[in-house]
């Protein structure tokens, strides 16, 4: 294999585990982003997990580089379904449309929601290297209604894309909402950009009965050299109504203490966006992102009636073959005896109602 191909095969690494660049080998004493006092997950300077559990470190990084890393994925791998959706929604329950990877638009009490919008090619901080898309988004980005909101899990280039959101913001003004840090990120991206940056535990009222509670999740952040655990990681649970979602961009499932947590915070979901890909190999990904065994677990621990699975088929991220995760969660199901429509692995385009 030759060097550049090599680094090209690093540099997708990189961002399969978040941090899109180089934060994986170097750290700033300063924060960038976020200055505030410390608390149970802040130290003053760097954001971590109450539980202890963290990335990784550069050594274990390399050593899975420079192993086997899996199963090829094809060029394309194109979805059959192509949602147009409606300028909004005023049915019973919610409309809720997959885009692809982690990005979904909820529409609800005549309001459009979007959790995590990436349109771009490629998740890298570079435009010619890094995780290339196989599908296209399953809502053509001109096809959007408006947009009222946008919610931000975290910093990861594969859920906060800058281009998108300056798309966005410069069209529809939406509110924003990102835990602690990502904000700065935006504003100094996307001129005249405004954000709302939340700590785990708030709640914001997006109007409209439209509220959203941000809840702790498992994961990390970084987007370069320096600024590696320098802005907040969360879920969001998406409340319209009398209906409740659970939206998780990427976590790790540990103990399932941050599911059990959700359920007992939010009695009675809906249903619940779940990650079900980026999973191996194990040893090096469990910390950051669960695996289909594990999303079908917390999908009880949490409660909810359902759970929608993304993350996967969009993205190469790690060693999986492109539809192993939907093979996998088909027989964690299968061993639970969890019918396919409760727990479905979804294609980009796909289209649930809520009720």
């Amino acid at each position: 294999m030759t060097s550049r191909r090599r680094m090209l095969q690093m540099l997708g690494g990189l961002t399969a585990v978040g941090a899109g660049g180089w934060a994986l080998f170097g750290g700033s004493r300063a924060n960038a982003y976020y200055q505030g006092p410390a608390s149970d997950h802040f130290d003053g300077t760097r954001f971590f997990n109450p539980s202890g559990v963290g990335p990784k470190g550069p050594g274990a990084f390399l050593k899975w580089q420079l192993a086997d890393r899996g199963e090829a994925w094809p060029e394309r791998f194109p979805s059959p379904f192509r949602d147009r959706p409606p300028l909004k929604f005023d049915g019973e329950g919610l409309r809720i449309a997959y885009v692809g990877h982690a990005s979904f638009l909820i529409q609800a009490l005549g309001r459009n929601l979007l959790i995590d919008p990436v349109w771009a090619d490629r998740v890298s901080p570079l435009s010619f290297a890094g995780p290339k898309r196989v599908n296209p988004p399953g809502i053509a980005i001109e096809d959007l209604p408006r947009i009222d909101a946008i919610l931000v899990t975290h910093n990861h280039y594969d859920h906060m894309d800058v281009e998108t959101i300056g798309w966005l913001w410069q069209r529809h003004r939406p509110r924003i909402v990102t835990p602690l840090g990502n904000d700065a990120i935006l504003k100094r991206s996307v001129p005249g950009l405004s954000a709302s940056a939340v700590d785990w535990d708030e709640t914001v009222d997006l109007g409209d009965g439209l509220i959203v509670h941000v809840e702790p999740t498992l994961h990390w952040s970084a987007r370069g050299a320096g600024d590696r655990m320098h802005a907040l990681w969360a879920s969001f649970v998406v409340e319209a109504g009398s209906r409740k979602i659970y939206c998780v961009g990427d976590t790790g499932f540990g103990d399932g203490a941050t599911f059990r947590r959700v359920g007992q915070r939010h009695p009675g979901l809906a249903a619940a966006l779940l990650p079900i890909g980026a999973y191996e190999p194990r040893w090096f990904m469990r910390s950051s992102h669960m695996n289909p065994e594990e999303a079908v677990e917390g999908l009880g621990l949490c409660g909810a009636a359902q759970a929608l699975g993304h993350h996967w088929g969009t993205f190469r991220l790690t060693n999986e073959a492109v539809e192993r995760p939907a093979q996998d969660l088909a027989a964690a199901r299968a061993r639970r005896g969890i019918a396919v429509d409760q727990f479905p692995a979804l294609r980009p385009g796909e289209v649930r109602i809520i009720a």
